[in-house]
């Protein structure tokens, strides 16, 4: 005999099945903190898997896509593909996207957990973490985030303007995004101007004068936190070459047989570029090329040095490394010896940082994460993570996809476990709407989201690119009310 909170079913791989529903036929409400990769895909997988969810999904900002939008480089395209998915997923009858809404400040964490059966946090990594050495505060010192935002169009990085008026650009941490922000610093204008960077800084990197980057980490070749994709790239940059220290890949032909494979192909191609003598065709572009790259190894940060005449950076002062044990449990050990780097840009790329988004809610400040099991949040029932803010921020688009979908796994385990409890009916967004309204919030919804896509899609037609992004919240509020 069936029990009347079943109401629905699913035909799985092993047959039919029930899925408990709730008792008044109503739908099981569901609210994503977070509108980057973890939220669409957490969203995408519990719509999929259970016909009576409804996501709402809230993001600060009156965009979405998170860092699909605002980190990835403008002139990887290929990437932003993605958004394809998302907004399909944000169409579905049974999800609805409200922007402009900042938790924490428009509407607490308490009203959502009230009015929803579940809460997902997925706002991802908004902070930097600190290089720790003295003159990190200088001008002239930037976190890739807030670099990376500011030619992305992020509303936050708009007055960031660095000063690049320098010859040597000093980028701390050896992963994709220190790469993106070297080739980004580095590009012929002519590649950049086919892509959504933004205007003002095509403007400024018109007139920049780095000529130089060198890419810095604390271990060696066989440790770096890139991959060929983004090391191929900075090989062939058009009107660039590399320079290499050989003395930092002794040893490393001998280690290659010991690494798996896309190691030992990221590393080959590293060798060869440091030590190879080029082809004539490869050499002849080497010499004519104005500007240069490069990876150093076994360096630490010990001192941003300041200009006294001018203010801002002079250079930075490097500790010489070396390397206990090996592979990528190797650490890197002082040895010592120090030396100096004459630059006027130093970017920080050691990686970014969740904050906490409520004092209530459980937080690991030391791995700033939210404290969970496979995405359900520790002692607090019915609050799940998912993204960066449950991982770290680790890996690339597909890590999150993997992780997000584990965190909806979860979800609809406990719903059907009876974990979570969905018996009873929750208002969802009518409540909040109603909250969001007597507080004078106005939601921007995905049909208003559009209106601001076409109106940046119509500026970027204009000058020949794919969009020229709205670069102000007043600005993309005015587009959506249009």
């Amino acid at each position: 005999m069936l029990c009347s909170g079943l109401k629905l079913w699913s035909s799985g791989r092993s047959g039919v099945r029930w899925i408990s529903g709730l008792r008044d036929g109503s739908s099981t409400k569901v609210c994503v903190v977070g509108s980057g990769p973890g939220g669409f895909y957490t969203a995408q997988q519990l719509l999929k898997a259970r016909p009576d969810v409804e996501v709402d999904i809230y993001e600060r900002l009156p965009v979405p896509f998170g860092l699909v939008r605002f980190g990835v480089a403008p002139d990887h395209p290929e990437v932003k593909n993605v958004i394809n998915t998302f907004t399909q997923t944000a169409r579905q009858s049974r999800c609805s996207f409200y922007g402009n809404v900042a938790v924490g400040t428009d509407v607490s964490m308490e009203e959502l957990r009230q009015a929803y059966h579940a809460v997902v946090l997925s706002y991802g990594a908004e902070g930097n973490r600190s290089i720790g050495v003295p003159g990190e505060e200088l001008a002239g010192v930037h976190a890739a985030k807030d670099f990376v935002g500011w030619y992305n169009g992020l509303p936050s990085c708009r007055e960031l303007g660095p000063d690049l008026s320098c010859e040597t650009a000093v980028i701390l941490g050896q992963g994709n995004v220190a790469l993106d922000v070297a080739r980004v610093l580095l590009s012929p204008l002519d590649i950049l101007k086919r892509t959504d960077i933004t205007q003002p800084a095509l403007e400024a990197l018109a007139e920049s004068q780095v000529r130089r980057v060198l890419i810095v980490g604390r271990r060696g070749p066989t440790q770096v936190a890139c991959t060929i994709k983004e090391v191929r790239e900075m090989v062939n940059l058009p009107n660039t070459g590399p320079e290499m220290m050989a003395a930092d890949f002794e040893g490393v032909a001998e280690a290659l047989k010991d690494l798996p494979r896309p190691r030992k192909r990221l590393t080959e191609l590293m060798l060869k570029t440091a030590l190879e003598t080029p082809g004539a065709k490869e050499q002849q572009r080497r010499n004519g090329a104005s500007r240069t790259w490069g990876f150093r190894f076994f360096r630490s940060p010990v001192e941003i040095l300041a200009d006294s005449e001018r203010g801002g950076v002079a250079g930075i002062r490097l500790a010489v490394n070396q390397l206990e044990g090996s592979g990528d449990g190797a650490r890197a050990v002082l040895t010592g010896e120090v030396e100096d780097v004459t630059c006027g840009l130093v970017i920080s790329s050691i990686g970014y940082k969740s904050l906490p988004i409520d004092p209530s809610l459980p937080f690991d400040s030391r791995r700033a994460i939210v404290p969970n099991d496979m995405g359900r949040v520790q002692q607090a029932a019915g609050l799940y993570c998912s993204g960066w803010l449950k991982t770290g921020p680790t890996g690339v688009i597909a890590t999150t996809m993997n992780s997000s979908f584990d965190t909806a796994r979860s979800m609809v385990e406990d719903m059907e476990s009876g974990a979570l409890n969905v018996s009873a009916a929750k208002p969802g967004s009518q409540s909040v709407r109603a909250l969001l309204e007597k507080r004078g919030v106005k939601p921007v919804n995905f049909v208003d989201w559009e209106k601001i896509d076409r109106v940046e899609v119509s500026r970027g037609e204009a000058v020949g690119k794919p969009r020229e992004k709205l670069l102000s919240v007043e600005e993309m509020l005015l587009a959506a009310r249009s």
